[in-house]
């Protein structure tokens, strides 16, 4: 099957931990004006409930994750030093 270059780029949460090498988990990816589930393969394991950054897809409803921390959440962070 083709990658699903649309999922490429989108932010997801894990739904079941990723273990690295030893095996995929799984991911709820915001895509298409919906969520939609993956397998979802890692380089390090990840914890469920961990955010994740879509960075490539295998095909079959497959992709590979990094973990996420959304750089916004830091300037909402600095917000109440600004006065």
């Amino acid at each position: 099957m083709a990658p699903d270059e649309a999922v490429v780029g989108c932010i997801g949460v894990l739904l079941v931990h990723t273990r690295g090498a030893a095996g995929p988990g799984e991911v709820l990816v915001r895509v298409r004006g919906g969520s939609e589930a993956f397998l979802a393969w890692s380089a390090e394991p990840l914890p469920k409930g961990a955010p994740v950054l879509v960075i490539e897809s295998r095909g079959s409803r497959q992709v590979d994750v990094i973990a996420w921390a959304d750089p916004l959440d830091a300037l909402a962070g600095d917000a109440g030093d600004a006065g």
